[in-house]
């Protein structure tokens, strides 16, 4: 199976640009799953403290035996209602909730750290932000970054900080391909991140339109969609609990979508969401 490509950071830090999500994973599968997919040849593993499973997902880490400086690990902030995130005790309770995440997953520092959602209308991400600049300073993190961010929220940041977030992961699939805000990404040096790359298996994977390209290559539609994120620069994290597709996900390197395969892909944009808009999206 060929080498998965890596993306470049903005601070120089390569992100293999294929991970393995856990998204919906118990705690008690992720240790296999994450075993199963390190030993297939996943190197990025992304979990969040409101999956539950870092635990496991630490559990499988250790299990793969993989050397740590050869794995990508992603976690996020559970930046919830339940805490007063502004001022310096916002701060201290980013800090306190990252050194929790660090004991379940078992390690001494991730590689990525995220905060999972701007909940804009209280408006305390920029404060975060202040937390994660520290912990990029300390090294306990490689990078920091944001998940589910507009330009609105990314251009605030710009403006209170001097630290550019180094990815920001959002809902991206061929359904749903967010151009304009890749476009923002691109212009500010920031990568580009998929959740649900496979639109969670929905109508997307049944597309006829897919299916025809898939057939033409001899390949799954997952595959065709996971290389279709690939040639467009996107780092994705398709999540499987299942071994064989666990292992066909990865295997997207030894085929090539030509400009007629991405003029069909272009084609079926539909511009719906599958998750909630995060400009409006909260919780207690």
């Amino acid at each position: 199976m060929s080498t998965i490509p890596t993306v470049t950071l903005n601070n120089g830090v390569q992100i293999p640009q294929l991970g393995f999500g856990v998204w919906q994973v118990p705690d008690d599968e992720a240790s296999s799953a994450v075993r199963t997919a390190i030993e297939t040849g996943y190197r990025s593993i992304d979990t969040a403290a409101v999956y539950e499973n870092e635990v496991g997902t630490g559990q499988g880490i250790q299990q793969a035996g993989a050397a740590r400086e050869e794995l990508f690990v992603t976690t996020k902030l559970w930046n919830s209602g339940k805490a007063d995130w502004s001022g310096q005790a916002g701060r201290d309770a980013v800090l306190t909730a990252f050194d929790d995440s660090l004991k379940k997953l078992g390690l001494d520092y991730v590689d990525l750290y995220l905060i999972h959602w701007p909940r804009p209308m209280h408006g305390s991400y920029a404060n975060i932000w202040k937390a994660f600049e520290q912990l990029q300073a300390d090294g306990r993190a490689k990078a920091v970054g944001v998940s589910n961010f507009g330009q609105e929220q990314l251009t605030r940041l710009f403006e209170t900080s001097s630290l550019v977030p180094a990815l920001n992961q959002v809902e991206l699939h061929p359904h749903f391909p967010q151009h304009e805000l890749r476009a923002f990404h691109a212009e500010h040096g920031i990568a580009t991140e998929a959740w649900s790359p496979l639109g969670q298996g929905k109508e997307l994977l049944t597309d006829p339109a897919l299916v025809a390209v898939a057939e033409k290559h001899g390949r799954t539609v997952a595959q065709v969609v996971l290389r279709w994120h690939l040639q467009s620069g996107i780092v994705a994290i398709p999540k499987s609990v299942t071994p064989s597709r666990i292992r066909e996900n990865l295997d997207v390197t030894g085929f090539e979508l030509d400009a007629d395969d991405l003029a069909v892909i272009a084609a079926v944009e539909t511009g719906k969401r599958l998750g909630p808009d995060p400009q409006g999206f909260d919780w207690n």
